[in-house]
């Protein structure tokens, strides 16, 4: 594996899935479930092309190469871009994934109008201002929007989205109603939800979206709940399904 080349301060992380492993760095943002939850719930066709907003350092078009005709994946941060790189390589996945180092806020720069069928974003969850912010900048960034809000994802995945293409993406339940809005005003509408809580009858803590772009307001799916751990501690069924690649 080493054949890609490791900095002192990076690990390499074993997905479990398909023998794929992935570069990390423990100071910098590592991938948590709610990028595989995230990487599981869109249907996506294998003559498709993907787009992953702020890729980081790769997991999401590692767990979707063999889903997608191709995928494209775009990242602010010049180390976190090389690391995805490499991780790409270090998996045999050139022919599959692209990674560019970007700004996706200026997303015509980068690609073209209307290219993609579906988008995937894994956005910071909380505006400026709400809550405390990581005294590490990559951190923080990974969790606040910083470099990106809400308003830019959208507008980004309006962009690469031909019509009738897809943005699928995970955030917080208690931003559903702006993230409603934001899709109304790109002409966007909600088709399939789903709510994801930590164990039975606890608060939901993420909420899945797939919208469409063109799609009528008002009709949405609501998948039934899914709870991430069950009452001895660890993943349900379920969990464990989706990490084995299966749907959400």
């Amino acid at each position: 594996m080493d054949r890609v080349g490791r900095a002192e301060n990076e690990r390499l992380d074993d997905l479990q899935y398909r023998g794929r492993f992935i570069l990390q760095r423990p100071d910098a943002f590592c991938f948590g479930i709610d990028a595989v939850l995230l990487a599981r719930f869109p249907r996506c066709q294998r003559r498709e092309r993907v787009l992953d907003l702020g890729t980081g350092t790769g997991i999401l078009p590692l767990l979707m190469a063999d889903q997608a005709a191709h995928v494209e994946a775009v990242e602010l941060d010049e180390t976190l871009a090389d690391m995805a790189r490499r991780s790409v390589a270090l998996n045999d996945l050139t022919a599959k994934i692209t990674v560019r180092q970007g700004d996706y806020r200026h997303i015509e720069r980068l690609y073209a109008r209307e290219s993609f069928d579906l988008v995937l974003a894994n956005p910071p969850y909380y505006p400026v201002g709400r809550g405390r912010e990581n005294p590490a900048p990559s951190l923080a960034c990974a969790r606040h929007e910083i470099t990106a809000t809400l308003d830019d994802v959208v507008r980004a995945a309006r962009y690469a989205l031909r019509f009738r293409g897809r943005l699928a993406m995970v955030h917080l339940p208690a931003r559903f109603d702006e993230i409603g809005a934001a899709l109304r005003g790109a002409g966007m509408a909600i088709k399939r939800a789903r709510l994801v809580e930590p164990r039975r009858n606890k608060p939901p803590c993420l909420l899945l979206i797939e919208a469409a772009v063109g799609g009528a307001a008002g009709a949405i799916r609501w998948l039934p709940t899914l709870t991430i751990y069950g009452a001895d501690g660890g993943y349900t069924p379920e969990t464990l399904a989706i990490y084995g690649g299966g749907g959400a």
